[in-house]
C-alpha cells in the first residue's frame, strides 16, 4: 500500500513577519537581563519594555539607556534597532547570499511582504539596493558625526557614540544616550541637520528609494514615490511652521530664544514626530495644542516599507483624496494625472479604522490600570502606537501591566494593522454579490 504524504502548508507570511519580531524581542529581553549589559539590576519587564522598544524601533525607555546599560547593553540595543528597522528577513537574506546559497521561492514571498511588494519579481535585487543603500548612508553620516564631536568626546568616544545615534536615527528609533536625549544640542544645527535627514530618508521608504534609483527621470517615477516625496515636503513644511507659530510664546521651550534658534528647534521638533522619537524640547514644558498637533502627526507616521510606522503618509493622503472626489462628485480620487483604485481607497480606509481603533481601545485600558494624567497617557500610547518614542516624561512610571500594554501597542504598531488583521482572522474570497440597497449615512 502506497503512502502519500501530505506536504505542509506554508506558514502564511504575515506570521513569519510577527515571529520574527517576537523573536528578536525575545532575544534582547534575554540578554538585557545579562549582569554584563547593565550597570544596576533591571526587572523583566523592564527588559522586556526597551527590548520591545528597539526592535519595534520605537524608542521610549523606562531607563536611561546612557546611564543603566553597559556598552555590551548599548550594543545589543543597537542590534535590535538594526535588525528591528530593516527587517530581520532581509538580513536573514544577506546571509544566504554571502553564503552563496539559493533564496528560495517561500523565502522570495516573505521578503515580499515584509517589504510590501506587489510581486516577487527583483525582490533580491531590491534587497541588495536596500542593504548597500543603508550601509553607505549610515557610514557617510557617521564619518560626519565623528568629526563633529571629535573636539567635545575625543575620537573613540566620538566614534561610538556617532555609530550609535547614526543607526537610532536612521531605523526611526529615537534612543540617545544623553540623559536629555538632544536637549543639550537643541542649537546645534550639524546634529539636528543630519539626524533629521537621517530618520526623513528611513521613513520614506525602501520602495520610494528603489524606485528613485531604478528610475532616473522624474516623469517615471511611480505615483506612490511622487505622493511619498510631495507628501513629506508638505506635512513637514505645515509642521515646522505649525510648532514655530505655537511655540513662538512659550518661555519654557523657544519663547526666550533668538529668531534662528527658535526656527532651527522648530524645524526638528516638527520633522521628527512622525518618524523618530528624538527631542530638542521637553514635550512635558510644550504647549497643549502642539502637544495635540504632534499626536496626530505620530498616528500619520512616516512611509509604507520604511523603518517607521503609524497608519502612513499614503494612508493618509488617499483618505484626503477620496474626501475631495467625494466632494467634487468624482467616481475616483486622482492625483498628477493618476487615477486611485477603488479597493486603495477601502484599504487606505481598513488601516485608519483599525489602527483608531487600536489607540482608543488601549487608552482606555490604560486610563483604569494607571493613575497618571489623561492627556499625557493619550500621548503614550499614540506615540508607541507609531513607534515614534516621544513622551511627556510618564515612561518611568507606568506599572508592569502598563508596560505589558504598551509593549502591545508597540508590536502592533510596528507590524501593521492590517497584518494583525490577517493574523486574527481568516479572509475568505467570495465569488458572489448581493443586491444593492440604500443606506443613508451623514
Amino acid at each position: 500500500m502506497q503512502v502519500i504524504k501530505q506536504r505542509k502548508k506554508p506558514v502564511s507570511p504575515p506570521l513569519v513577519i510577527a515571529g520574527s519580531f517576537i523573536l528578536l524581542i525575545i532575544l534582547g529581553t534575554l540578554c538585557l537581563k545579562l549582569p554584563i549589559a547593565t550597570t544596576t539590576s533591571i526587572s523583566w519587564t523592564d527588559a522586556l519594555f526597551v527590548a520591545t522598544s528597539a526592535t519595534t524601533v520605537t524608542g521610549l525607555s523606562v531607563f536611561d539607556p546612557g546611564t543603566t546599560l553597559t556598552v555590551f547593553g548599548e550594543v545589543v540595543l543597537m542590534g535590535l534597532i538594526q535588525f528591528g528597522g530593516i527587517g530581520l528577513m532581509t538580513f536573514a537574506v544577506l546571509i544566504l547570499l554571502l553564503l552563496r546559497k539559493k533564496i528560495g521561492l517561500q523565502n522570495r514571498i516573505y521578503l515580499q511582504e515584509s517589504l510590501n511588494q506587489n510581486s516577487i519579481g527583483g525582490i533580491i535585487k531590491l534587497v541588495k539596493i536596500i542593504l548597500t543603500f543603508v550601509l553607505s548612508v549610515q557610514l557617510f553620516a557617521t564619518i560626519i558625526m565623528t568629526f563633529h564631536w571629535l573636539p567635545t568626546f575625543g575620537f573613540k568616544d566620538a566614534l561610538y557614540l556617532s555609530v550609535f545615534h547614526v543607526i537610532s536615527a536612521f531605523n526611526n528609533a529615537g534612543f540617545a544616550l544623553f540623559p536629555d536625549n538632544l536637549v543639550g544640542f537643541a542649537n546645534d544645527p550639524i546634529v539636528n541637520l543630519v539626524l533629521s535627514a537621517l530618520f526623513i530618508l528611513g521613513g520614506l521608504g525602501f520602495t520610494v528609494i528603489y524606485d528613485i534609483y531604478q528610475k532616473k527621470s522624474l516623469r517615471e517615477w511611480s505615483l506612490h514615490t511622487k505622493m511619498m516625496i510631495l507628501g513629506t515636503i508638505i506635512i513637514n513644511v505645515v509642521a515646522v511652521f505649525t510648532v514655530f507659530l505655537l511655540e513662538y510664546q512659550n518661555p519654557a521651550t523657544i519663547g526666550n530664544m533668538p529668531l534662528d534658534e527658535k526656527i532651527l528647534v522648530s524645524y526638528f521638533q516638527g520633522v521628527t514626530p512622525r518618524t523618530a522619537g528624538f527631542n530638542t524640547l521637553n514635550y512635558g514644558d510644550m504647549e497643549n495644542s502642539t502637544i495635540l498637533f504632534t499626536m496626530v502627526l505620530m498616528f500619520i507616521g512616516a512611509g509604507s516599507a520604511s523603518t517607521a510606522s503609524g497608519i502612513k503618509l499614503t494612508t493618509f493622503m488617499v483618505i484626503i483624496l477620496a474626501t475631495l472626489a467625494f466632494l467634487r462628485q468624482q467616481s475616483e480620487p486622482k492625483l498628477l494625472s493618476r487615477s486611485i483604485r477603488i479597493d486603495t481607497v477601502i484599504r487606505s480606509l481598513a488601516i485608519a479604522t483599525i489602527g483608531l481603533f487600536i489607540v482608543l481601545s488601549f487608552i482606555f485600558l490604560l486610563s483604569i490600570t494607571e493613575k497618571l494624567p489623561f492627556l499625557p497617557l493619550a500621548f503614550e500610547v499614540v506615540s508607541a502606537f507609531g513607534t515614534v518614542g516621544l513622551s511627556m516624561g510618564i515612561t518611568g512610571q507606568f506599572s508592569d501591566i502598563g508596560e505589558i500594554l504598551l509593549c502591545i501597542v508597540m508590536f502592533v504598531g510596528r507590524i501593521g494593522p492590517l497584518t494583525l488583521f490577517f493574523l486574527l482572522m481568516k479572509p475568505k474570497k467570495v465569488h458572489y454579490r448581493y443586491p444593492y440597497d440604500q443606506v443613508y449615512t451623514g
